[in-house]
């Protein structure tokens, strides 16, 4: 089995049960799994830190889980059109990966959950982008021959799956939204599978 590594930051569940989608659509393609793996979040003042381990959810990503993935997805919400700080921090931290070109060749993709639906789900979803470009991966988005991306009336975008979550977090995602997402994960994973040559 292969690893697909499905990355994310989540301040209130949304963008965790993205991640849980992207997962699934990554399963269904024979011969590959998911690794779910959280970053901290990130505190004003350096001295404190997280526990080693999250109370809940995935555990924290590891310098090596990089290493050994055959592809990545990474998710957070949106903060003012871009990721959120939690996972630019983790991405700041990873020139030793970048020199050594852990992660060249490797295919990628992105999601996002927002309150609004012009909450900057693609600019931050593009911001997500950059650095895997940095660190010369091969960036997979969402076709329009996904149906689902045709008709969405909420989140969902060829650059990566997302949701609109509402103000209060209220909106439950869409049947549009898991599709797309499950298709991310799917599109990732049987890339991984075609640059094997499986």
């Amino acid at each position: 089995m292969s690893d697909v590594l499905v990355l994310y930051y989540s301040r209130n569940g949304k963008v965790a049960q993205l991640a849980r989608l992207v997962a699934r659509g990554i399963e269904e393609v024979s011969g590959m799994q998911a690794r779910l793996r959280s970053v901290p979040p990130v505190a004003p003042l350096t001295e404190s830190a997280a526990p080693p381990v999250p109370d809940e959810g995935a555990p924290y990503v590891e310098k090596q889980d990089l290493r050994d993935c055959a592809g990545l997805v990474m998710g957070s919400p949106t903060r003012f059109g871009n990721m959120a700080a939690p996972l630019k921090h983790f991405l700041d931290s990873t020139g030793a990966e970048w020199a050594s070109g852990a992660l060249v060749g490797k295919p990628a993709g992105v999601f996002t959950s927002t309150s609004t639906m012009h909450g900057g789900q693609e600019s931050t979803l593009l911001s997500m982008m950059l650095p895997l470009i940095h660190h010369g991966m091969l960036i997979v988005g969402i076709p329009f021959t996904e149906a689902a991306l045709n008709r969405t009336q909420s989140g969902g975008s060829p650059y990566g799956a997302s949701h609109v979550a509402g103000i209060n977090g209220e909106n439950p995602i869409s049947e549009d939204e898991r599709t797309l997402a499950r298709a991310l994960g799917r599109r990732v994973a049987e890339t991984c599978t075609r640059l094997a040559g499986q």
